[in-house]
């Protein structure tokens, strides 16, 4: 008797993304690292950017890590979640710039 397997092929197109989460992914993507900064760039407000930065890490596209909390400390303020945009979420990204033409204008690169 011969067994076969099914074995699931990766995904050959990125996730679509909405708009606010495509939106959110460019803007992590170009140096824009915590909440309140991608808030602050896409004019979101933080009941869109939390909810979709969860959805965003659920779906592996960003990973995020705590700021070390004596850093913050010595800032006076909370610990930030820092968020980076994965391999999947280049691609990702990437596509919803092609599906989203108006991404690569609406948010500007980080400054250093």
């Amino acid at each position: 008797m011969i067994a076969y397997y099914i074995v699931p092929m990766p995904s050959a197109t990125p996730t679509r993304l909405s708009h606010s989460a495509a939106l959110i992914l460019k803007a992590i993507s170009l140096g824009y690292r915590f909440g309140l900064d991608v808030m602050e760039v896409t004019g979101l407000p933080s009941g869109t950017v939390y909810p979709a930065l969860r959805r965003l890490e659920r779906d592996e596209l960003v990973e995020s890590k705590w700021e070390p909390e004596d850093e913050a400390f010595a800032s006076n303020r909370p610990a930030r979640r820092y968020y980076q945009v994965t391999r999947a979420g280049k691609a990702a990204a990437l596509a919803a710039t092609e599906r989203y033409p108006l991404l690569a204008r609406l948010v500007p690169e980080k400054q250093a």
